[in-house]
């Protein structure tokens, strides 16, 4: 079935890129545009020095002030701690990839990278308060923005703890011997991973832009499309079309879901034979509903 479908599909966007030269050139530009001007620059760091701690074996020290909380409440080992911080402060795909590459290296078990791409691959803080806040309705407060975004963590941690026991950090095997990289390897490694993000940025971006000509479909749906789709103009859309209440409850939903753009995005990182990009996709569908819902019950309680 999926060899019959790619083939015909990718036909189909050949089509379109050579009829629609212009609105093609001008997605293509803005996703670009969008990858060089606030992913590179916002991810790349990050990954670079995620991969020099984790090859010179700083994990146990970075989570050290942490481990207390995280391994406790959340029963996570020191890789899993790592694993769940550098997802909620990096931003997409930072914490699957993390996940992949270390039950690859079995620094975790199976189960307990099943338990963390449940909860650790969100859009970052720096992404919600420097992007979408800024476009937000002034009547909505950010804290309750982050609060929705990052609230519904905790019962989905609980809920996947359930679903994929983890029995105790100590009872994890011992990793595989991995050879320390360099600092230029380490940073070779983000910089591909980094081109592959920019590639689906641009081929979403394109879709993106030829959704946005549809003028049959309603500005409400449009928007709201636009945000299953790509999650920057998606929100960019959603700030446009709505205010107010409903505008926070589809930025949160937008915002956690990640778009079709950041599932694909995620599926590339994704490296371990143990993690199942579908799974993934069914709790990051949770998370977006139960951000939408504590956000709603948040503006009912404040009167926004």
């Amino acid at each position: 079935m999926k060899k019959s479908i790619l083939p015909a599909a990718a036909i189909i966007v050949l089509f379109l890129l050579l009829t629609h030269p212009a609105l093609s050139l001008e997605g293509a530009r803005n996703g670009l545009l969008l990858w060089y001007q606030t992913v590179l620059p916002t991810l790349l760091p990050f990954m670079i020095c995620s991969n020099v701690i984790v090859s010179l074996d700083g994990i146990r020290l970075m989570t050290a002030p942490l481990r207390p909380i995280l391994g406790k409440v959340f029963r996570l080992s020191d890789a899993g701690c790592y694993i769940l911080v550098s997802g909620l402060l990096c931003g997409y795909p930072m914490g699957a990839k993390t996940c992949s590459e270390f039950a690859s290296q079995e620094k975790i078990s199976p189960e307990e990278g099943r338990y963390l791409l449940a909860i650790s691959n969100h859009p970052s803080p720096m992404f919600l308060l420097g992007y979408v806040s800024s476009l937000m309705d002034p009547s909505i407060p950010v804290p309750v923005l982050l609060a929705s975004v990052y609230l519904p963590i905790i019962p989905l941690a609980f809920l996947s703890q359930a679903v994929y026991p983890v029995k105790s950090s100590s009872g994890i095997r011992a990793p595989k011997t991995q050879p320390h990289l360099s600092f230029d390897q380490s940073m070779m490694n983000s910089l591909e991973v980094m081109v592959k993000i920019g590639g689906y940025i641009m081929l979403f971006s394109i879709l993106a832009r030829f959704i946005g000509q549809i003028s049959f479909l309603p500005s409400p749906i449009q928007a709201v499309l636009l945000g299953v789709v790509e999650i920057t103009t998606g929100i960019q859309a959603i700030a446009r079309t709505f205010s107010g209440p409903a505008q926070g409850l589809f930025l949160c939903f937008a915002a956690v879901l990640g778009g079709i753009c950041g599932l694909f995005q995620t599926k590339s990182v994704l490296t371990a034979p143990c993690l199942s990009l579908y799974h993934y996709i069914l709790w990051k569908l949770l998370h977006a509903l139960l951000s939408a819902g504590v956000f709603m019950l948040l503006s009912w309680i404040l009167l926004l």
